[in-house]
């Protein structure tokens, strides 16, 4: 028998049914993060806790139904509640802000916006092999935003903030050799390459994405434009010619034999003694808890037939495309690096 902090006996079968039911239930946690990203709360709290009052009226929102939010996102670390019933920031909340180098906003505006959540919410039609996503808006994820092009919550711009603390993660976890040139296939705003140009500074850079997402590209952040050239395309007929090709949030997007064209275009431009580094989350084997698998269900939901992969299923991939998986790296984040060579 459990114990409740009432000291309230309770089953395990009982507390087994409660998990779930919390469990179930865990989506109004995403809705509320939207909400204080939209409404901006954490930059009305850089100067110091306020009241839900204050914070309603700077935000011009209803002070009672703020304050069940703020509750909420509280109890999971979000913000905190002090003694004087002001809110203040937390280490979590921080990434909120706008104005700090690493703002996750964009990211959470992205990830539980319509295009998001509501493929989620029909992920039974992905389990019946229908995608959610086409179903839904009646083309395909990447059609519909470059279709839509630039807003407040893009897909690119939440990449980009998504990105920025993945990116601190995967370019120094790789020895990248000096003098090479690295093509980051698919790079959209560039902000990988960019972090890898930064660390490296004997490298040559190629971002190479569709026409349309090249002209926001932020590589002018370098101070260097002699390091870096933007080359437009489609990857499924080819790419530069390099030494390096990074694909970080590529493969996922597709089944196995677009993934395999799209390796296939890197091996037929590698230069000699070249490497593909594929960045996605490697899915460990059993019961064992991993941010991949959530990824997993969100490419389910949005994708026609992308998803998260097993080590033995980059293996089969990379041998369709005449190249040997080499290594996986940890990076320490939930993103890991397959270094593949030619065969």
């Amino acid at each position: 028998m459990l114990e409740t902090e009432k000291d309230v006996a309770v089953s395990e079968s009982e507390a087994a049914a409660l998990f779930l039911m919390e469990r179930t239930v865990e989506y109004a946690y995403s809705a509320a993060l939207r909400a204080v990203a939209l409404f901006g709360v954490a930059d009305h709290l850089v100067d110091g806790p306020k009241s839900v009052a204050e914070l309603a009226e700077a935000t011009k929102s209803d002070e009672l139904r703020l304050y069940r939010i703020l509750r909420l996102l509280a109890s999971r670390g979000v913000f905190r509640e002090n003694e004087s019933g002001q809110y203040e920031l937390t280490a979590a909340a921080e990434f909120l802000r706008t104005d700090v180098p690493l703002s996750l906003r964009a990211g959470v505006l992205m990830l539980t916006d319509e295009t998001f959540w509501r493929p989620s919410g029909e992920i039974d039609w992905g389990v019946r092999g229908t995608p959610p996503f086409k179903r839904i808006y009646g083309m395909s994820f990447f059609d519909y935003w470059a279709q839509k092009g630039a807003s407040a919550d893009d897909f690119h711009v939440g990449m980009a903030s998504m990105s920025e603390i993945e990116n601190e993660f995967l370019a120094r976890s790789y020895d990248f050799p000096e003098g090479a040139t690295v093509i980051d296939v698919a790079g959209g705003f560039g902000r990988l390459l960019l972090r890898i140009l930064q660390r490296n500074p004997t490298l040559h850079g190629i971002l190479f994405d569709r026409p349309h997402v090249l002209p926001r590209n932020q590589l002018g952040e370098l101070g260097d434009d002699k390091r870096w050239e933007l080359v437009s395309g489609d990857f499924f007929e080819s790419v530069p010619r390099g030494d390096i090709y990074v694909l970080k949030y590529i493969l996922h997007d597709w089944p196995d034999e677009q993934a395999t064209r799209i390796l296939r275009s890197c091996r037929e431009a590698m230069a000699p003694g070249g490497r593909v580094l594929v960045m996605d989350p490697v899915i460990p084997s059993g019961n064992t808890p991993h941010t991949g698998k959530y990824l997993d269900l969100l490419c389910m939901a949005i994708y026609e037939g992308g998803r998260e992969r097993r080590e033995e299923e980059f293996r089969r991939l990379l041998d369709g495309a005449d190249l040997r998986l080499n290594r996986v790296i940890d990076t320490g984040c939930y993103i890991s690096i397959v270094e593949a060579v030619a065969n």
